[in-house]
């Protein structure tokens, strides 16, 4: 480990010194450029010569010749492995085997592209000194200029028209696309995507206009024709790039859409497959609470495998930012998916093991309320104070659930309360007054009968515990339910002048505390022409609270 910082040292001193003797050893190119063309890229050291020397060498020639009253012809004259470029009998370079570039067939093929470049700029000098045709390019320009000038007023006067008969086009057709009575699209968003697309189209085209009125230009000047050759050029590779690439991805694009529509086939088969298994006496566990679940999950894992077959057939699936976006995307739902898959799962829990179901009236930890919705992620429960929460699934999941719908003949709830009365009151008057209060309760049901249970000896008093099943199932009525089941309990408490012993006891008071017929409707109570069964809007319960 002591000898690694000295190591780093010596690869830190050795490194630039090797890179520096491999740029020695391979010495750089040189381009020959004459009258703003490239005729030749020299590579290779000759006679001594680098490749800038023979470029400059040349340059110097072929400048010489160029200057000069005579016209020199260009010929090609082999040399051993070599060719020599003359012009007019003078060498102006030599090809050798060494600077052929990786595309390059053989020597002689490349001197004779050399000096075809070579004999164009000869033409291009002698056209450069032409009035004539100096005169004849620059009315051409001109011309091209004037045609450009009228397509980009034409374009402009045609985008405006457009703009002023798109509302009414839009509008005669969107009254035309119903569903129903409804339009089908927004006329004012489907107006601002419409204007958006004109003007883009505007904008492309003036792009177009633009690049080949330039390009017509400089191709017009000796000078600036390799310019104006470079622009066309990449506008046909471009071209040619882009319509090569949609025709390679055809075949891809035709497979992956095939493996597609198998796998939507296969979807639509498994629903109705699950559907007819979900008919009562084929599986026990599939019925019709878990087959929507099963029949989302079947589908995502067909859609997920169809996915994974089709990616390579997609286009670009290959190329490195395709495959660095899907590596980001891994570690994406890798590092934050971890609690939505734990949701997921408690969800997948409770929808197979059926511990909640819609309808059902439960309590979960302090929550109490029906059930509406069993979700992938999250319950939602209604209280019946008209409140709807939204309980995350692995709360419930490891909350006690009590489900007071489940084990009730047909439809309806269980509904319970708790008393404590002293021990000076018989046990069987005291079962005797709740079963009466649950009678006289609108929807607590006769069968199966109410019962009381009593759950605790306490110190001061005995508790009780009335069952009773109720209906309907919907949550408001059940807390008006217990509402009116606590006010007649209270009623025939009273009525039979029973002390309710809640919230504390400590000792008996000189008085029993009970509140006698008479004084039921003292005001603000209202007339004694009330129904002493009708119970307040938000009576007190303070005889649920035991003392500890």
């Amino acid at each position: 480990m002591k000898r690694l910082p000295r190591l780093l040292l010596w690869l830190c001193l050795i490194l630039p010194a090797l890179a520096s003797a491999d740029e020695v050893a391979t010495p750089a190119s040189a381009d020959l450029r004459i009258a703003n063309r490239v005729l030749f890229t020299f590579r290779a050291t000759l006679l001594g010569e680098s490749p800038t020397a023979r470029a400059q060498r040349a340059e110097a020639i072929i400048e010489d010749a160029l200057h000069g009253d005579d016209e020199p012809q260009v010929s090609v004259d082999p040399v051993m492995n070599s060719q020599l470029v003359l012009l007019g009998g003078r060498r102006a370079f030599i090809v050798s085997a060494q600077d052929l570039g990786p595309t390059d067939v053989d020597t002689r093929a490349l001197a004779e592209q050399a000096a075809d470049r070579l004999r164009q700029v000869l033409a291009e000098t002698r056209e450069a000194r032409s009035l004539r045709f100096l005169g004849k390019a620059a009315a051409f320009a001109a011309l091209a200029t004037l045609v450009y000038l009228l397509l980009v007023k034409a374009a402009g006067y045609t985008r405006r028209k457009l703009g002023a008969l798109l509302p009414r086009l839009m509008h005669d057709r969107a009254r035309q696309i119903k569903v129903g009575q409804m339009p089908l699209f927004d006329l004012h968003q489907l107006y601002l995507l419409m204007d958006r697309l004109v003007g883009l189209l505007h904008g492309v085209l003036l792009v177009l206009f633009t690049y080949q009125w330039l390009s017509y230009v400089l191709s017009r000047f000796p000078y600036t024709r390799p310019w104006g050759e470079s622009l066309n050029t990449y506008l046909l590779d471009m071209l040619h790039y882009l319509l090569r690439g949609m025709l390679d991805a055809i075949p891809g694009l035709v497979v992956a859409l095939t493996i597609f529509f198998i796998a939507r086939g296969i979807s639509g088969f498994t629903r109705h497959l699950l559907a007819r298994l979900s008919r009562p006496g084929t599986l026990g566990w599939l019925t019709a609470e878990t087959l929507h679940p099963t029949t989302r999950l079947t589908s995502l894992a067909i859609w997920l495998f169809a996915l994974v077959m089709a990616y390579p057939y997609l286009p670009g699936s290959g190329t490195d930012a395709f495959k660095g976006l899907s590596v980001l995307l891994g570690l994406m739902i890798s590092l934050g998916a971890s609690s939505v898959v734990g949701q997921a799962a408690a969800g997948l829990i409770l929808t197979y093991s059926r511990t909640l179901k819609n309808g059902e009236y439960v309590r979960v930890g302090e929550h109490e309320g029906t059930v509406t919705e069993v979700g992938i992620f999250n319950t939602t429960i209604r209280t019946g104070l008209g409140e709807v929460l939204t309980l995350p699934n692995s709360l419930i999941t490891g909350s006690v659930t009590r489900n007071y719908s489940r084990v009730v003949k047909g439809v309806g709830y269980i509904v319970d309360t708790t008393v404590t009365i002293g021990y000076d009151t018989p046990w069987r008057q005291v079962e005797a007054m709740l079963i009466e209060a649950a009678r006289r309760t609108e929807g607590v049901r006769d069968e199966p009968r109410p019962q009381v249970f009593q759950t605790g000896l306490s110190d001061f008093y005995p508790e009780y515990r009335l069952v009773a099943q109720a209906v309907p199932s919907e949550p408001r009525p059940r807390a008006e339910l217990l509402s009116l089941l606590h006010a007649n309990i209270q009623d025939v408490f009273n009525e039979h002048g029973v002390q309710i012993m809640s919230p504390h006891y400590l000792a008996d008071p000189e008085k029993e505390k009970w509140v006698p017929r008479e004084r039921w409707f003292t005001a603000p109570g209202g007339s004694r022409t009330r129904s002493p069964r009708r119970p307040p809007r938000f009576p007190r319960r303070g005889f649920r609270r035991r003392s500890r």
